[in-house]
Formats: C-alpha cells, structure tokens, sequence
C-alpha cells in the first residue's frame, strides 16, 4: 500500500462492511493490483501485486474480509484474523491477532481511508480477543513502515515470504482488550461464533 497522495479526495462517505458473497473476487483482486503498483514499479514485488483471484479467495477465507465502498465502487480493503498460528521461527508469540491485503485504491491515497481501515482491522482484533496484533512489511518500503511506526507500531524481527523478492520487517502493536473498548465491529466473528477466524499470518 501506497500511502503517499498528490491530491486528497474526501471519503468519509466510504462505507465500511464485510465482503459480501455477492461481491466480486476479480474485482477486488484488481483494486489489490493498483493499490501496489507503485511497490511493484520499485522493484518491490508484493505478493498483493500480482496474486491471481483464486489466491485473493484463498487469503480472504483464512479471515474476514471487509471492504471500503462507495455506492457500487471499491475503495479499499483488509482481512483480518485473531488469534493466528505463526510458522515456526516467525517472531510472534502465541495468540496474537493479524492483518492483510491491507489496500485503498489510488485515488483514495491522502484521505484518510487507510487508517480506517487500519483501525477497523484493530478493533476487530481486539474484539475478537488478542490483545497483540502482529503484521509484517517490506523493509525496504520505508515510507510504509514509518506509517505503521506513527501509529504505534514498532519491530519485532524480520521474516522472508517465498513469494516476494525482498526481506519483511515485523510490526507488533498491543491492543486495548473488547472489554476495555467496550464496543465490536457488527457482522463479525468471535468468542462463541461457529466457524472462527484464526489463520496464518500472510504476506501482503
């Protein structure tokens, strides 16, 4: 994700909700596609600029998909899951919460549509019951680090994903628990839900 923009555009009337099963795979898979072709151009080939729609689909069934609209038009994106399995060695202790194909179109960039949803993966995160959420990045997209860094993140490791070309910097942040925000996310999974969200950290 790009976080960068030339020329802000309001999107407080986006729409935040889940992915529905009306909903098109294909298109959401072309919104991941622009929202990282600038990584791509810079020789950082994220998984989320070239994956194929079976992919998309694979990755958003190990969590919950929620999507940005605005009316019929895809702005923005993120899977979330709490509490994940790690692979071994990754640097994230048990029971933490992630997040992936975190992702606003480029004519969103500079509205703010990125930290919702940032703070939309959180909350469900926190709703859900970890208390840590753990994601990684490109070590080389320093722009993007410093983002997560500005918003309370901070490393905890490195890790190399077979399907992109660079090394990822781990991000960890704690979170406040549901019962100390006191609010959920409606639409959601969690404690006492059939079907949980638990799943694999994901490269981006």
């Amino acid at each position: 994700m790009d976080i960068n923009s030339p020329a802000p555009k309001p999107s407080a009337t986006a729409h935040l909700r889940r992915f529905l099963e009306g909903d098109s795979v294909e298109d959401l898979t072309l919104l991941l596609h622009r929202a990282y072709a600038d990584h791509a151009a810079a020789g950082r080939v994220f998984f989320a600029s070239y994956q194929t729609p079976q992919d998309t689909r694979h990755r958003m069934g190990k969590g919950e998909c929620w999507v940005a609209v605005n009316g019929n038009e895809l702005l923005g994106t993120v899977t979330v899951s709490a509490p994940h399995t790690t692979p071994a060695g990754y640097p994230a202790p048990a029971g933490t919460g992630s997040f992936w194909q975190l992702a606003v179109d480029p004519s969103q960039r500079g509205t703010g549509l990125g930290h919702r949803l940032l703070g939309l993966a959180e909350s469900r995160i926190a709703a859900l019951g970890s208390t840590r959420v753990v994601i990684d990045t490109s070590s080389q997209a320093e722009e993007l680090v410093d983002w997560y860094r500005r918003r309370g993140y901070a490393r905890t490791g490195t890790w190399r994903w077979g399907v992109t070309n660079y090394d990822s910097v781990v991000l960890a942040k704690d979170l406040p628990t549901a019962v100390d925000r006191g609010a959920t996310t409606p639409g959601g999974c969690g404690p006492g839900r059939p079907g949980g969200c638990a799943g694999p950290p994901q490269p981006v």
